[in-house]
């Protein structure tokens, strides 16, 4: 049974599967689930700034009949004002899940290690998880079987690569990720995720080449530069321009549906045609960070709900 979420690492195929079966129940019969937390506590840790995070599992948590307790860093940083093991151990006296956003993953691994209470990661520098479990819920809303597909990932490897490509591998998605010398996601990562696809029947592939995206479902765009990154996007335009999710691309690779998980920067990673235009699955992709997050929260919660 799972007892935290910090990776994605944490789920096989028929858990991920059942995991998103959930979440699709949850948002077609919201009123089963109305008391699936009642009594329930969940903190909510934000070291970096968020919209559809905060907000997603804050009204997520009171759909379910639950608390959710918003702690930012307004009473000094986690790790200077007190360490982070006696956050976790505090925390943990009171509330029944610990949901944190940090800067550094090795956060949430402290966390894990000195707290009795499920602690979920909302991203972090290494991995965004919840992210990836919202764009396979929203994939198979549109697809079905997700096993049939091809994802392209395209722009710079980052956290949401990471997660995307580990789940995308999980379910036996093939996946690519097309991204400029230089900007290619964690290596180990990588050798993790085609270890996992090739149990699925799966590919991974990592290119420098917009060409290896042809023949995908869908195309998948993030920002150039990460939350955190000072690097005003005009520096790194030349490098990613050639890169970005446009009309051209769509048609070129033929892809019926477009995701970003956003914010995004419009003409710079995607076009305002294309994230507002008839293949974007964007905001069904926001909306879905709730139910997927919901589901989540209740198999760690109340697994009777399963």
């Amino acid at each position: 049974m799972m007892t935290d979420f910090l990776t994605g690492l944490e789920l096989n195929k028929n858990q991920a599967l059942q995991l998103l079966n959930l979440a699709l129940n949850i948002k077609q019969q919201p009123q089963e689930y109305s008391q699936a937390l009642a009594g329930k506590s969940v903190v909510t840790l934000f070291e970096k700034p968020s919209l559809r995070t905060r907000l997603s599992f804050d009204i997520g948590i009171n759909k379910l009949g639950g608390h959710a307790v918003y702690l930012d860093q307004q009473n000094g940083a986690m790790g200077s004002r007190e360490s982070v093991r006696d956050f976790a151990l505090n925390i943990a006296t009171w509330a029944d899940c610990l949901v944190a956003r940090v800067n550094h993953h090795s956060t949430l691994t402290t966390l894990s290690e000195n707290s009795s209470i499920p602690i979920v990661n909302s991203l972090c520098d290494l991995y965004h998880p919840c992210q990836a479990l919202a764009d396979f819920l929203t994939l198979q809303e549109v697809y079905g079987d997700v096993s049939k597909l091809k994802l392209a990932f395209i722009g710079a490897g980052n956290n949401v690569t990471h997660s995307l490509m580990l789940l995308a591998a999980t379910l036996g998605t093939d996946f690519v990720v097309v991204c400029p010398k230089g900007h290619s996601p964690d290596a180990q990562i990588v050798k993790q995720a085609e270890q996992i696809a090739a149990v699925n029947g799966a590919s991974v592939l990592i290119s420098d080449r917009v060409e290896a995206a042809a023949g995908s479902n869908v195309l998948y765009a993030d920002t150039w530069v990460s939350m955190g990154d000072n690097t005003p996007l005009e520096h790194v335009k030349q490098t990613f321009m050639p890169y970005q999710v446009n009309q051209t691309l769509l048609d070129q690779t033929g892809a019926s549906c477009v995701l970003h998980c956003q914010p995004a920067h419009r003409e710079y990673e995607i076009t305002s045609q294309v994230m507002d235009g008839t293949h974007s699955k964007i905001i069904q992709q926001a909306e879905n960070r709730m139910h997927a997050q919901n589901a989540l929260l209740v198999s760690l919660l109340n697994p009777n709900y399963l």
